[in-house]
């Protein structure tokens, strides 16, 4: 009767431990004092390549040969066909019901349902979460009507914030983990104003910002601008495809204009 007794104490330990975990967060690993993660150099370094298709919309290839599209809609497509698709919000530039043959995975950043979308994807080497912010409508907010897609892959971590509408929280911070590379909106009008969409960045602290959504010259140009005013590096590349490794992550943080719109 003991033993049994002692038993069940200790699965009844057990499952409380574990169910007062902590949510894992989007990208973890070791994490130094700055925030930074940390890892082991290793032979053959892995590299993610990046191609900006408009939009806000990116073709995302892994080291093991996996693509994906982010915010799949009709007009901005790759030419090659996804794995994988996300579509962070149920506007129609930024997703489509009409999926081309040959992707395995389409992950909406909403619930058609009324819910809250959930999504903890591995595909070979490629692990992708979404963690859910809100959308700001006429009169009203559509709660978790957006998703942070977060993807995991070649040792780095590629955050897509979507039509992202407000600053983040704590909650949502720990949810998402220590970015390396964040693709951000930067219309000012539509998603969240650019001087708030500049403290997201100084939230995340991530090493590159490529911007996206954006509509105009002068849009990108003031939030250029604004940028540099608060401490980030501003570097143009000249073709819409990068490749990017660990050792390629600048030291100062800087945002990344790919052209294109």
């Amino acid at each position: 009767m003991r033993t049994g007794f002692r038993f069940a104490v200790l699965v009844a330990v057990a499952l409380f431990a574990l169910m007062t975990l902590p949510a894992q967060a989007a990208c973890t690993g070791v994490v130094a004092e700055d925030g930074t993660r940390l890892w082991r150099a290793a032979a053959g370094e892995k590299a993610a390549t990046l191609t900006y298709l408009g939009h806000a919309s990116f073709l995302i290839e892994s080291p093991d040969g996996v693509r994906i599209v982010t915010d799949y809609n009709g007009v901005h497509r790759a030419k090659v066909t996804p794995d994988i698709v996300t579509m962070n919000n149920a506007h129609q530039s930024h997703y489509s019901d009409y999926i081309e043959p040959g992707v395995k995975f389409v992950l909406r950043g909403w619930d058609p349902g009324g819910g809250v979308a959930n999504h903890n994807l591995q595909y070979r080497d490629v692990r992708v979460n979404n963690v859910p912010t809100n959308v700001r409508g006429f009169g009203e907010t559509r709660y978790n009507g957006n998703s942070i897609f977060v993807f995991d892959l070649a040792d780095l971590c590629i955050a897509h914030l979507g039509h992202l509408h407000h600053t983040l929280t704590e909650a949502h911070l720990a949810e998402i983990g220590t970015i390396d590379i964040v693709l951000v909106p930067v219309d000012g009008s539509f998603t969240l104003n650019q001087p708030e969409m500049i403290e997201v960045l100084k939230q995340l602290k991530a090493k590159i910002a490529i911007p996206m959504h954006v509509f105009t010259e002068e849009t990108l140009a003031r939030f250029l601008a604004r940028a540099e005013e608060r401490g980030f590096g501003v570097r143009h590349a000249p073709e819409p495809r990068i490749t990017v490794t660990r050792s390629d992550l600048p030291e100062r943080p800087e945002i990344l204009v790919l052209p294109g719109r």
